[in-house]
């Protein structure tokens, strides 16, 4: 391996797109390729009321770019987004949006609950769970502090009466919604997607939750969140994607830059976390790991 090269390692490796949502679709997967990923999350319908998408549509042109990128790239898609179930959802309106995906070869969707009626919002997400399964692609929930979907037995419990969704693990919202990374040791492994990894302080830096999440977290390994211990609380092979949008270093970093430092931050982490494993069982490698997963 030449120096500074990403190591190797036996899971899916993402760059999700929130880290740099202004680069378009085609050139995300290109940066991600460049810098060493596995895989991408896209951005293919909006999050927020506001958001302006890009033109994803199917039969779209940017949609046939990116799609041939992938496949130019070896670059596949982990996950996309965003599926959003307020009171006002229509999850039969869904339906593009998966085609969206399923053109993709797209592994996920993602979904966030903000309805206040949870038994509603469980329904309507078993709904979405079955539109998607035809389409190969698997429904995830994600919970976060400032939406009514608020903690992991919320989640759990929509994606286990979903008959066949799962939850999304985000680094930053386990923080900030208090989980216990013992709790996610001890959940039934068949209902976890994937897991979205970024750092943060312990202590949330100001009052406004959804703008740290947004435009204020940290990349992997510079902050004090316990991204080892929670590495460790999921199954090994779990995907990993990097989610670390950081408006403070944009104007210092091409979209380039910022890329290849959040490949180099996710393996100094995953770097530790291999290492820690292996002292705590004196030198002995993970069931089903092999040294030469880890090329340093």
């Amino acid at each position: 391996m030449t120096p500074g090269s990403p190591m190797r390692w036996d899971r899916v490796l993402a760059l999700d797109h929130l880290t740099l949502l202004d680069v378009a679709p085609p050139d995300f997967v290109a940066l991600a390729a460049g810098a060493g990923f596995d895989a991408v999350g896209l951005r293919i319908a909006p999050a927020t009321a506001g958001e302006s998408p890009w033109p994803m549509a199917p039969g779209s042109r940017m949609l046939a770019e990116t799609a041939r990128r992938c496949r130019d790239s070896g670059v596949t898609v982990l996950d996309t987004e965003t599926i959003l179930l307020t009171a006002e959802a229509d999850v039969a309106a869904s339906e593009p949006v998966l085609e969206t995906a399923a053109t993709l070869n797209a592994r996920y969707i993602n979904a966030i609950g903000d309805d206040p009626d949870l038994h509603r919002l469980s329904d309507r997400f078993g709904r979405l769970v079955a539109m998607a399964a035809p389409y190969g692609i698997r429904a995830v929930i994600e919970f976060m502090a400032y939406k009514t979907v608020r903690t992991l037995d919320d989640a759990l419990a929509i994606a286990a009466g979903s008959d066949g969704g799962g939850i999304l693990l985000d680094a930053l919202h386990i923080q900030r919604c208090g989980t216990d990374i013992g709790q996610i040791a001890r959940v039934d492994q068949r209902l976890l997607g994937y897991l979205q990894l970024c750092d943060a302080p312990l202590e949330p830096p100001g009052d406004d939750a959804a703008a740290e999440a947004r435009t204020g977290r940290l990349l992997p390994g510079e902050g004090g969140l316990p991204l080892t211990s929670l590495l460790s609380a999921v199954p090994p092979a779990t995907p990993v994607a990097v989610e670390a949008p950081r408006l403070s270093l944009r104007g210092e970093l091409t979209p380039a830059q910022f890329a290849a430092r959040a490949r180099r931050s996710l393996d100094g982490v995953l770097a530790r976390w291999h290492d820690e494993g292996r002292a705590g069982r004196g030198g002995q490698a993970r069931p089903g790991e092999q040294d030469t997963n880890v090329a340093g």
